[in-house]
């Protein structure tokens, strides 16, 4: 690597860097379409603008900012805390260690309650998104469902504080609409919202204690929002033991899970007295979003 450092620096200082020699280096540590969002992100350029740009000199600035995402991938650190931002269904989040990643399973579930959502019909439906994260599902549901209000809550100061930004970031008059309390799962609630919510939603943890993970997970992503306790049950069941006295009657809960706990959760959520419980697939077919109703 010292060998393309020189040639980079050579190059910078007569001014011929251009964004196809970094796309090049780049390419030469990462697989090629790392390279590219690198790239992407770093000269400000996305999609098929990015081939607009890759003949002109880059800027001395940016070749730190691409220098540095470069060594942070090839280290292990996943590509979107490197990039600082994700994209989840039509939204350009914020994303770093503070957060999980949001992934394509839990785009699901915000599919999912639109469908509860529609279901009930209400006019100006009441949702709580329970370990809100980045915000993800409570910044979708305020964009792509009208009039809805939502309280997004988590544990996490800090996670709080990158939905803040994300919400701060909207740019849309759904901003308004979205409320952030910090407190464990219904503790952040108001009291006199009880038995007034249309949908409850969560995407908890759910893995167990000692249960392997890639690593680009667990050595990377906040533990705090993987691991449940030592059967990976303790917030979902958490959870489903509390959402009936939040519900309104006929409102829905709403829970990401992982494909093995299925049956489990099925059968918990039916003692906690909910009717139609469903777990719906994810888009690999694998069960994943329990659904069930007050």
């Amino acid at each position: 690597m010292n060998s393309n450092r020189d040639v980079r620096r050579a190059a910078v200082d007569a001014q011929t860097l251009t964004w196809r020699h970094l796309y090049q280096l780049a390419s030469e540590r990462l697989p090629a379409h790392e390279a590219r969002r690198i790239v992407e992100r770093a000269s400000g350029r996305d999609g098929h603008e990015w081939l607009t740009v890759l003949e002109e000199p880059a800027p001395q600035r940016a070749v730190a900012f691409f220098d540095d995402m470069v060594e942070r991938r090839a280290v292990g650190e996943p590509l979107q805390y490197v990039l600082r931002r994700w994209g989840f269904r039509t939204l350009d989040l914020l994303v770093d260690r503070r957060v999980l990643i949001p992934r394509p399973e839990t785009e699901v579930v915000v599919e999912v309650a639109i469908r509860e959502l529609r279901r009930r019909g209400a006019r100006r439906p009441l949702v709580a998104d329970l370990g809100t994260g980045s915000g993800a599902i409570a910044l979708s549901l305020a964009v792509e469902v009208p009039r809805c209000r939502i309280w997004a809550t988590d544990s996490s100061a800090e996670a709080l504080g990158v939905a803040r930004a994300n919400l701060a970031g909207l740019g849309s008059p759904a901003a308004v609409r979205v409320m952030l309390a910090q407190g464990a799962w219904f503790d952040a609630l108001p009291a006199p919202l009880r038995g007034h919510f249309d949908v409850l939603v969560s995407n908890p943890p759910y893995v167990a204690a000692g249960e392997a993970l890639p690593a680009e997970v667990a050595d990377w992503e906040p533990q705090h929002a993987l691991i449940a306790g030592p059967t990976g049950l303790e917030a979902i069941s958490e959870l489903v033991e509390g959402a009936p006295g939040w519900l309104a009657p006929g409102g829905s809960l709403i829970v990401e899970l992982a494909p093995h706990q299925s049956e489990r959760v099925r059968r918990m959520a039916m003692a906690a007295g909910f009717v139609d419980v469903q777990v719906r697939p994810d888009l690999t077919g694998r069960p994943r979003v329990l659904v069930g109703r007050r």
